[in-house]
């Protein structure tokens, strides 16, 4: 065999695999379930410290007379931003406080509340660094000339009580919250002493209302799912114990995505193994 039929045959080998390997990357990138492994801001996982703190809370009060003054909220200096807008004849007014402050907001908090200066509009999902301001302060809701909610923000969170009124300024609704977490929320531990979380419920108007967790003993994310009006909603993942080395999928179950939706019966949509490989994944 001539040299330069052997370093062609040589070439032709390397180049196929190497289109063989791109493909095949191809493949797994567009190919959601390809790998268990994920990429999440859960894991490894700082489990919350969800510790109510009432004497805490007591001292704010104290210091927020002081500083109302100077727009600082919880320490931090923020500017003031309203929005306005109209519909059917009423008009909405929205008066807030926000933070130039980086920070990135609580991964477990479902609804995260910014302020997206480009759409002079409030959203409560899609924030990133750069994007808009977090709500930090407080925050007033108008309808006309008549309050109809009130309440406080902690870095995008819901903070402390809020209140709900009708159109005649009556109350109707009182809530309270710890950055973002509902105060009725249910919390049990694996240790008490430690805050060694097993899982969270979280509660608002006696029902599981926002994104519920379950860890394993390590504190490493175990399962994660949403609740909407009681009801699970969503797709709710389970998570391997990988000692907090890296986020690989157990089991996916696809359940309603709106709450009461009739005649939904909730399914397994994938699993794979603990090295992340997929087993199973049903067709639809």
């Amino acid at each position: 065999m001539s040299r330069r039929l052997l370093v062609f045959l040589i070439l032709l080998f390397v180049s196929g695999k190497l289109a063989f390997a791109q493909n095949k990357n191809a493949e797994e990138k567009s190919d959601p379930d390809s790998t268990g492994v994920v990429n999440s801001a859960l894991l490894p996982s700082i489990a919350p410290l969800l510790l109510f703190d009432e004497e805490k809370e007591k001292d704010e009060k104290k210091e927020k007379k002081k500083k109302a003054r100077k727009n600082i909220w919880f320490g931090i200096k923020t500017q003031r931003g309203f929005t306005r807008r109209e519909i059917r004849g009423q008009s909405y007014y929205e008066y807030f406080n926000y933070t130039d402050a980086e920070r990135n907001p609580d991964p477990y908090i479902r609804d995260v509340y910014w302020y997206n200066p480009k759409e002079r509009a409030i959203k409560t999902s899609g924030y990133t660094r750069g994007s808009g301001y977090l709500l930090h302060g407080p925050y007033e809701r108008i309808v006309n000339e008549t309050v109809v909610e009130s309440g406080m923000f902690y870095y995008g969170t819901k903070h402390k009580t809020w209140m709900l009124f009708d159109d005649n300024n009556v109350l109707q609704d009182k809530n309270h919250y710890s950055e973002g977490w509902p105060r009725e929320s249910r919390i049990t531990y694996y240790n008490q002493e430690s805050k060694s979380i097993e899982e969270i419920i979280p509660i608002q108007y006696g029902l599981e209302e926002g994104n519920y967790f379950y860890f394993h003993e390590d504190q490493q994310i175990a399962v994660t799912g949403e609740y909407k009006y009681g009801e699970k909603v969503g797709l709710w993942t389970e998570y391997w114990d990988t000692n907090n080395e890296k986020a690989i999928r157990k089991r996916e179950i696809q359940y309603q995505e709106e709450p009461y939706t009739k005649n939904f019966r909730p399914y397994i949509r994938a699993e794979w193994d603990k090295d992340g490989n997929l087993i199973y994944r049903k067709d639809i």
